[in-house]
This record gives C-alpha cells, sequence and structure tokens, in this order.
C-alpha cells in the first residue's frame, strides 16, 4: 500500500515562493506515477502537475501558470517536489500529493485513477 506524506506548505505573500514535498512509500510499481492536485476553498480539485517515473512531466495549466510550477523528483529518497515562484492570491488551497500506476507517461494524466493521496498541505498566498 502506497502511503504519501506532504510537507512544505505555508503562508506567503503574493510574488513569493515556496516549495512542498511529498515522499512516499509501499510499492514503487504502484506510484510510477505522480502528481499534485490543489483544491482552492469552495472549488473542486483541480491538477497541478504530473511527472513520470522515467522523469517526464506534464502540466494541464501551463498558460495559466505560465512555468511559475516546477515539478521534480528523487528517486533516491522516493520524494517529489513542486517549486511554486511568483505565487498568486488565487494559488491558494489545499495541495495534494497523489500516486498510481500508469503504463505509459502519457496516460500519466487525469485524477480517477490516482489510488493514493497525502493527507495535504495548505498553501495561502495574501495580496
Amino acid at each position: 500500500r502506497v502511503q504519501l506524506v506532504e510537507s512544505g506548505g505555508g503562508s506567503v505573500q503574493a510574488g513569493g515562493s515556496l516549495g512542498l514535498s511529498c515522499t512516499a512509500s509501499g510499492s514503487a510499481y504502484d506510484r510510477n506515477c505522480m502528481a499534485w492536485f490543489r483544491q482552492a476553498p469552495g472549488k473542486g480539485r483541480e491538477a497541478v502537475a504530473y511527472i513520470y517515473e522515467d522523469g517526464s512531466t506534464y502540466y494541464p495549466n501551463l498558460a495559466s501558470e505560465k512555468g511559475r510550477f516546477t515539478i521534480s523528483q528523487d528517486n533516491a529518497k522516493n520524494t517529489v517536489y513542486l517549486q511554486m515562484n511568483s505565487l498568486k492570491p488565487e494559488d491558494t488551497g489545499m495541495y495534494y500529493c497523489a500516486a498510481r500506476h500508469s503504463l505509459y507517461s502519457i496516460y500519466c494524466r487525469g485524477q480517477t485513477d490516482f489510488r493514493a493521496w497525502g493527507q495535504g498541505t495548505q498553501v495561502t498566498v495574501s495580496s
């Protein structure tokens, strides 16, 4: 069973930066596709970034994030990171790490097939 523990959230002023970490344990097979999601107050959960075991990444909201967010991983530490720069108040929300198995990197997408979720870490950006 995959377990995920996020850390690194906090409060920051607009324009600032935060780095999130997600440390995983359990079957590597079941977490070869990792992702960060976020949920703003009163809104649904949305995907922020995905990373596959080979290091390939996908940002579904690239137009709005404009390179502000970077997902990366350290396989030796079983940890996935999300570096967030030039933060905006609309980036405020609970950020979740999630994991699933994916046969190919192109399938490392979506939300419903993610079986393992972390407890979330709060990010608050003030104007």
